[in-house]
């Protein structure tokens, strides 16, 4: 299927629910109300769930139980709102996908988050958009398993979703990736230009004209996320990083490695998400 077929079936793409939309104007003001932000919440009750499962869960480690979306509010501060609120509307947006277990799904992308938050910090930028890009990189691929589950079992079938060469057994037999359909996804749902951008030049930051420096952070960090999801041993850890992406960032794989999460995503962590 061409990317323009896929993008335009109105199922393939979801539409932003209304509280989130809403919340996500009001974070993004230069003084956010919390009191509104809190009311925001509350205002949508399978939102609200989603976010408290969130709040509580090992993600976030807080050292009592959190009972209210205000209080959720006030706890996390700005930034992990955000976060809470984005991943609850995704998990609302994403319930079930042939083809796709979503727990693993979930998994990665929080892990690909981790990675790409820190390595963001290690060249100066931006960490929480680096976080949400990582976070939302691969929901070109839900999109593409909704849109064309048939193709999509045909691809599965020959190269698994998260292997390290996916993206170019799509290109090869789409003529496009899942970072293509998930800047797509971003644009809809009215992302950062510079997410959106980084999205598009993910699987090339660096190559011709383009240097996407927030791309070859989500570069890198989807190495190694993927790495990590196949068990690669030191020695295929070598052999497949990404050497020249590396190189343009001055970072180099024990630099990568060091930057590990202290923890890998844990079950408890995918709360918002799964139901």
């Amino acid at each position: 299927m061409e990317l323009q077929a896929l993008l335009a079936q109105p199922r393939a793409l979801p539409s932003i629910p209304e509280a989130v939309a809403d919340l996500m104007t009001e974070l993004d003001k230069d003084e956010p109300d919390l009191r509104r932000i809190g009311s925001l919440l509350a205002s949508d009750p399978a939102l609200t769930t989603r976010a408290l499962r969130l709040a509580n869960s090992s993600f976030f480690n807080l050292q009592r139980q959190v009972a209210s979306v205000q209080e959720a509010a006030a706890v996390l501060g700005l930034a992990h709102v955000r976060t809470m609120v984005m991943a609850a509307a995704l998990g609302g947006a994403f319930r079930k996908v042939e083809g796709v277990n979503l727990e693993q799904f979930w998994r990665y992308s929080l892990n690909v988050g981790k990675i790409a938050r820190t390595l963001a910090r290690a060249v100066k930028q931006d960490a929480g958009l680096a976080f949400t890009a990582g976070l939302v990189h691969a929901l070109g691929d839900l999109v593409m398993h909704m849109g064309m589950p048939d193709d999509m079992r045909r691809l599965d079938f020959s190269v698994p979703p998260l292997a390290l060469d996916r993206p170019q057994a799509e290109m090869s037999a789409l003529g496009y990736t899942y970072s293509d359909v998930s800047a797509a996804f971003a644009a809809k749902w009215n992302f950062p230009d510079s997410i959106v951008n980084a999205l598009k030049n993910l699987h090339a930051p660096f190559e011709g004209e383009t240097y996407e420096m927030l791309a070859g952070v989500l570069h890198i960090a989807v190495w190694r996320a993927r790495a990590q999801e196949v068990q690669l041993d030191a020695n295929g850890l070598a052999a497949t990083y990404p050497d020249m992406v590396g190189l343009v960032m001055g970072l180099d794989l024990d630099s990568i490695l060091d930057k590990d999460p202290e923890d890998w995503t844990s079950q408890g962590e995918l709360g918002a998400f799964i139901e």
